[in-house]
């Protein structure tokens, strides 16, 4: 094995050892600790990072973006073909399925302000929740990243739909950390390079183009989690919420019982303790809505900065059940193979923001087309009426 390669598998076996034991001194660090060390860790990205914008809602978009999200598709359908037969194939990112849930997202008295799109009226629709790993691999729990990835597409949604593969789909994505592990898409380039290259970590410690920060705010928030719905997750990029208006969303559990992770984990523990809960107890989940309210502190270009949630705090706007269920059948686990989450499975109401959203939507169809392809395995648009043996 070449020096690089070998330098950055020993790190993330570290990591690996140190996610294998957190379980014991880990709630206590993120409940002392956590907090004050990202506000210190934004703080310097916020000096470090220039932010051009002045408006509102205001888009800067970058004549590179177009190249950039065509670079990545390339690049991670290099390193799928490089991973996988055809007929396994696995998604880029959020790659290792831990289930996908049925579920009810009930839409509440939202504040006024919020009242656009779906969120203009009380109703409930039905959701299939896909709950999964940061990828690019699947590898045993403890071995993984340690953010977690939420997909909730819900079905019945009225209106035109951005993107013309689905017809009555809203989809949201989240993951476990407050920002994202690239600024921009270009950025994003440089971390593509280096997977494929087989050395992601040399992205974040490069001396020449450091990234220690970003490394240091997904650190932060990287462990070995009790369970998938009993973590937060934030989109980490903001969409419109009618016009003229900019929010990001989070997604928290409404019940604090948290999972006893035994020592060490085992490999599919993230699945095991979903199945464990959700064979004992429906699950409820709070969907809310953080509006920007100043556009220096609260790019929406930069990927790295977290909106500060004192300046504007997350309102509930809707609230998600998980009810009681098996989910763990060979053909239920199968049927995330055919499902495609995309943030502009949306109407304008919802449109994504962002250089990096604007990079999704070519990005995630492409490799969806190409996963899908490689394994034979048809698109599907689901209405929520799927059974499994």
């Amino acid at each position: 094995m070449a020096l690089g390669p070998a330098i950055n598998d020993a790190i993330l076996r570290m990591v690996t050892w140190e996610h294998c034991v957190d379980p014991l001194y880990r709630d206590a660090f993120d409940r002392l600790l956590r907090r004050p060390l990202a506000g210190v860790v934004q703080t310097l990205l916020r000096w470090t990072h220039d932010n051009p914008e002045t408006g509102l809602c205001e888009e800067i978009v970058s004549e590179v973006e177009g190249p950039c999200a065509k670079t990545i598709v390339k690049l991670l359908s290099e390193f799928l073909r490089q991973q996988y037969p055809p007929g396994q194939v696995q998604r880029a990112g959020n790659t290792k399925t831990y289930g996908v849930v049925r579920a009810e997202f009930t839409v509440g008295e939202a504040p006024p302000e919020f009242r656009r799109g779906m969120f203009a009226e009380p109703r409930t629709y039905p959701a299939w929740i896909r709950l999964s790993g940061p990828g690019p691999l699947a590898p045993a729990d403890a071995a993984d990243a340690g953010i977690l990835s939420i997909g909730i597409k819900v079905m019945g949604v009225p209106g035109e739909k951005l993107l013309p593969d689905e017809r009555a789909t809203q989809d949201f994505l989240g993951i476990s950390c407050p920002t994202f592990t690239t600024p921009n898409v270009g950025e994003n380039v440089k971390l593509q390079r280096r997977i494929l290259a087989g050395t992601p970590i040399f992205y974040f410690l490069n001396p020449f183009d450091s990234h220690l920060l970003d490394l240091a705010m997904q650190g932060l928030y990287a462990r070995m989690n009790t369970g998938p719905t009993e973590v937060r997750y934030w989109s980490c990029v903001p969409c419109l919420c009618g016009p003229g208006r900019a929010v990001k969303y989070s997604i928290r559990p409404v019940s604090a019982r948290e999972t006893r992770v035994p020592i060490p984990p085992p490999a599919n523990w993230l699945r095991q303790s979903l199945a464990a809960t959700l064979a004992e107890r429906d699950v409820e989940l709070s969907f809310e809505l953080q509006a920007q309210t100043d556009p220096r502190r609260m790019p929406i270009e930069d990927a790295s900065i977290a909106w500060s949630e004192k300046l504007s705090p997350f309102a509930p706007v809707a609230r998600i059940r998980i009810p009681k269920q098996k989910f763990d059948s060979p053909a239920q686990l199968a049927f995330a193979d055919v499902l495609s989450y995309n943030p502009w499975h949306t109407t304008e109401d919802h449109r994504p923001l962002g250089n990096q959203n604007r990079a999704r939507r070519l990005i995630y169809s492409e490799l969806a087309r190409f996963r899908q392809g490689m394994n034979h395995r048809p698109h599907v648009e689901p209405t929520g009426a799927e059974t499994f043996a």
